[in-house]
């Protein structure tokens, strides 16, 4: 091989490499974020009585 078709494929590795860097940062900004909205929500609804209970339940898994 060459030294212009080695530059070329370090390059596409080098490519590859920060795209796959991106999407992992991206899934844990994405998981992140969902855990503050997660923890935001349930600050909001923490009075709020439960719509149905136990006794409501058609089917019950022992």
């Amino acid at each position: 091989m060459d030294i212009e078709a080695e530059v070329v494929e370090m390059k596409q590795m080098l490519f590859d490499i920060s795209r796959r860097i991106d999407d992992v940062l991206d899934e844990s900004m994405t998981e992140e974020l969902m855990k503050l909205s997660e923890e935001s929500i349930m600050e909001l609804y923490e009075d709020e009585p439960d719509l149905y209970s136990v006794a409501d339940l058609k089917v019950r898994y022992k």
